[in-house]
């Protein structure tokens, strides 16, 4: 997503202008534009004009229109993205005050106003307008001479970096020189590396080559980061993942993806640690129910006592009509990571967002346990066989929360 311009602060009224570049800014963008904002933007129109002969023609045109938003759909079939509303604007085609849909399109400029951009918006902005934030998987292919740095998301690849570096062929009497120059290339690789890749962020580094060149690589860059006593490259050595490619282009990391045994080394990407989490929420009501609350009064009665380990909440909640209950539910958020809680941020169309939605679409994780939270009433809806079940495992343990997971390997596979 391109950031064209903005004009907002934290917690204020504001706007910002927008461009999606990807199919994958089309899901930013559903999660950024809610009931009750202000969209601007142009689309098509049918027009139709009648002639001084009586005859009627109906053409197609372009108009920018502005909506207050009433609804806001996104078809997770083909990616795309509508919104509804009524025309604020006086329009050459469109009445004031008339109704409207229309689909976001890629490439195509939006502006949208809020009366309150709070911290979800910010975050989602952030992510959509810097792929690198949510990447969290990196690939180095290379070969003699030539590298190149890139960082994979759901839907694209990024070239960091591409390093180039001229190396003599190793001939008899001219090995020192091919040395030189290898080395030269090698560490160029290695500061790419350590610039380009955060590993904070990053699981997973798929190195690849043909022949010999990644292990020799992957020796020197350990060594460089022993003698550079540099401790976060050194503690993320494990993440590194060494494949035999055919070539040193970009387009070995397809050749990479396509690999079965480099499937089952991805699994710490975002997605898979979500089902993980709710996963381990589960469990967590097996093993020691008063350390694992659901529902919006439970979690906030934890958070109050700085309880809270991890906490885990639907992007659904965050486009709440109502607008006090998507503040309240930002607020609680805010809450716990000024407590120093883990937020896990679930995809509601996943279906580990989907097992913690029938869970009200909150739940947390204790530090320690609480037994008294269990005598709040929470008043939350939720899917009742869901709830009943997860109820089941609090008050007696494996039965009931077996029954709540409903199939708990298949989560992950579908993800």
């Amino acid at each position: 997503m391109k950031l064209v311009k903005k004009d907002f602060t934290k917690d204020g009224a504001g706007w910002l202008k927008l461009i999606p570049e990807v199919p994958e800014d089309m899901w930013h963008a559903y999660n950024l534009i809610a009931a009750g904002d202000t969209l601007t933007t142009t689309t098509t129109r049918k027009v139709k004009s009648e002639s001084s002969t009586g005859s009627v023609d109906t053409k197609k045109v372009r108009t920018n229109l502005t909506l207050k938003i009433i609804e806001v759909d996104f078809d997770t079939s083909v990616g795309v993205m509508r919104v509804s509303g009524r025309n604020i604007k006086e329009n050459r085609f469109v009445k004031l005050g008339a109704h409207h849909t229309l689909e976001l399109e890629l490439h195509r400029q939006f502006m949208v106003e809020k009366e309150c951009w709070d911290t979800v918006d910010l975050d989602r902005i952030s992510q959509a307008c810097d792929p690198a934030q949510c990447a969290d998987l990196a690939a180095v292919v290379l070969q003699e001479g030539l590298a190149r740095i890139c960082l994979i998301t759901s839907s694209m690849t990024l070239t960091k970096a591409t390093i180039e570096v001229s190396i003599p062929r190793k001939r008899q009497g001219l090995g020192s020189q091919f040395e030189k120059a290898r080395l030269r290339f090698f560490d160029q690789v290695y500061e790419a590396i350590s610039r380009e890749i955060d590993f904070a962020v990053v699981q997973c580094v798929l190195l690849a080559s043909p022949g010999f060149t990644k292990d020799e690589f992957f020796e020197h860059f350990q060594k460089r980061a022993v003698q550079a006593e540099d401790k976060a490259l050194l503690a993320s050595k494990n993440k590194f993942v060494l494949v035999s490619v055919s070539s040193g282009h970009k387009d070995a990391i397809r050749e990479v993806l396509a690999d079965p045994a480099v499937a089952a080394r991805l699994a710490d990407t975002k997605a898979a640690r979500e089902v993980r989490a709710i996963s381990d929420f589960y469990k967590m009501l097996d093993d020691d129910p008063d350390r694992a609350y659901y529902g919006y009064n439970h979690v906030a009665r934890a958070n109050e006592a700085q309880a809270i380990k991890t906490l885990m909440v639907t992007d659904s909640l965050f486009r709440a009509a109502d607008i006090p209950t998507r503040r309240r539910y930002i607020a609680l958020v805010e809450a716990a990571q000024d407590n120093g809680a883990t937020i896990r941020i679930f995809s509601a169309l996943h279906v580990s967002g989907e097992r913690l939605a029938a869970l009200s679409g909150i739940a947390a994780l204790l530090r320690y346990p609480m037994p008294e939270i269990a005598d709040v009433d929470d008043g939350e809806d939720s899917s009742d066989d869901e709830v009943d079940g997860a109820r089941g495992g609090r008050a007696g343990g494996g039965a009931g929360a077996e029954a709540a997971r409903g199939g708990g390997p298949d989560a992950a596979a579908a993800d």
